[in-house]
């Protein structure tokens, strides 16, 4: 019971947190402040050339029944909506599931309203086996249980069916070097509950400063067991920090485009997994 009571408080502190859509920061950052199509559209140019290695994550065709969990901004429900494909969200807070369902009915979609629910990756309102694909991309490490939230994914996926799963690696370089440094320097080392809240901060965090109120990290071998029950597994590291040093008062910037298709495939940030049921 006490189990069950501290799941529904992060459950309500997700939804809060999550209501200021994943990606408001770029929104500010490249003056996006309206939900215009030309406006949406300038943000989506910015995301993908944030991330250009994801359109290559997300090959599916005209007609496959789809489940994205974790809507944030909409840009990749926009790109898989645009291929026609039967588009369905997922998301714990409101305020993504009101910009799905505007971007949708911008697509022409009429039924856009009950295409897209709030609730919980931890109990999927749909029923077993009911999508070729579900994608999901930076959520489900955010609900206080990502073996559970997987199992789930596997649950309402057809026999054949494809996840395609973004999680955070405890192995990057920034959780193993970088994390570690800026924690001693800034004495946030000392105190566990303090290391917590400034590792998920520097991960997700909200305009006012505000850490995200759950976050979970995995290693390739937690991936292989978590994705236990699907028939095939594979995981991809992906994503890089800006690298910056300073030595003797100068400063050497390198952007983290040049390390996307090298270092980042040792170390990167983020965790790529394509799962077949």
């Amino acid at each position: 019971m006490a189990q069950e009571q501290s799941q529904r408080n992060l459950d309500t502190a997700n939804a809060e947190f999550w209501a200021e859509l994943c990606g408001t920061g770029l929104a500010r950052h490249i003056g996006v402040v309206d939900e215009s199509a030309t406006s949406l559209a300038r943000f989506d140019g910015a995301y993908m050339d944030l991330y250009p290695y994801l359109d290559r994550y997300l090959p599916w065709h005209s007609g496959e029944r789809v489940l994205e969990i974790g809507l944030g901004y909409g840009t990749v429900g926009q790109l898989l909506a645009e291929r026609g494909l039967d588009y369905h969200g997922l998301d714990i807070s409101p305020g993504p599931v009101s910009m799905m369902a505007h971007r949708l009915r911008m697509l022409g979609v009429e039924d856009a309203a009950t295409r897209v629910t709030e609730g919980s990756a931890l109990a999927i309102p749909h029923p077993d086996q009911s999508f070729d694909v579900v994608v999901s991309i930076g959520c489900l490490h955010h609900t206080g249980d990502l073996a559970g939230a997987i199992t789930e994914v596997r649950r309402v996926l057809r026999d054949g069916g494809q996840a395609m799963v973004m999680v955070y690696n405890r192995h990057s370089y920034r959780h193993a070097v970088m994390l570690p440094v800026q924690m001693i320097k800034r004495g946030a080392w000392r105190d566990r509950a303090r290391r917590a809240e400034f590792v998920r901060a520097t991960y997700d965090a909200g305009s006012d400063g505000t850490a995200a109120p759950a976050t979970e990290f995995s290693s390739i071998a937690d991936v292989k067991r978590m994705f236990a029950g699907f028939s095939e597994v594979h995981a991809r590291r992906e994503n890089f920090d800006d690298f910056v040093l300073g030595v003797r008062g100068r400063r050497l910037a390198i952007p983290r485009a040049a390390f996307l298709n090298n270092i980042a495939r040792i170390a990167g940030l983020d965790l790529y997994v394509t799962a077949t049921r």
